[in-house]
């Protein structure tokens, strides 16, 4: 078990080809609902491939899959976070196991997290807080602000909380650095 752990943070952090993410340009049937629900969150203007690229990461676009852990779906939803957001949500009308519900209830889930991270900082540095936080945790992320505050690093810049996020999360925080980046990377070839 421990060596599945060691052995999936090692892949995280191997650079991915991206050859390997071109193929998911093939892989449109769920585009309409990133767009539609980027644009519904978002606005207009906000690339929608930033969802898709996350959903890629999450699931590799399979609408069945489920973690070890409960969270199932494109966009890994675990189950009491997919009831908090349709109890705040009502235009979530199905359920985290339909592809539609749980694409949306995952872009609005990142919008709530966007909203968190307002503090004067670059876009880029914004989206990975956001990502970062679906990941980790938005505690977690906190946390490590803090420490970097106590360092005398800048702890609106993601590049200070990459320096931190070990003494918050130890070891898993190669994972969440790892899935930025591969969301980063899958981004930048989807047409």
């Amino acid at each position: 078990m421990v060596m599945k752990k060691i052995l999936a943070i090692v892949l995280l952090l191997i650079p991915c080809q991206s050859q390997a993410f071109e193929r998911y340009n093939g892989v449109v049937k769920y585009d309409t609902y990133f767009s539609k629900y980027s644009k519904r969150y978002f606005g207009p203007n906000f690339d929608w491939r930033h969802f898709k690229a996350q959903a890629i990461a999450e699931s590799r676009l399979k609408a069945k899959a489920k973690s070890r852990v409960g969270a199932l779906g494109l966009m890994q939803i675990m189950p009491k976070t997919f009831k908090e957001i349709a109890r705040k949500n009502p235009s979530i009308k199905g359920t985290r196991e339909q592809p539609r519900w749980n694409i949306a209830a995952g872009i609005y889930y990142d919008r709530v997290i966007w909203n968190t991270w307002k503090a004067e900082r670059p876009f880029e540095d914004r989206i990975n807080f956001m990502l970062g936080s679906y990941n980790a945790g938005k505690g977690n992320i906190l946390k490590a602000q803090k420490i970097a505050n106590k360092e005398g690093l800048d702890a609106n810049l993601w590049e200070s909380i990459e320096l931190t996020l070990d003494k918050v999360t130890g070891g898993r925080s190669a994972e969440t650095i790892g899935y930025i980046k591969k969301i980063d990377e899958i981004k930048g070839v989807l047409r």
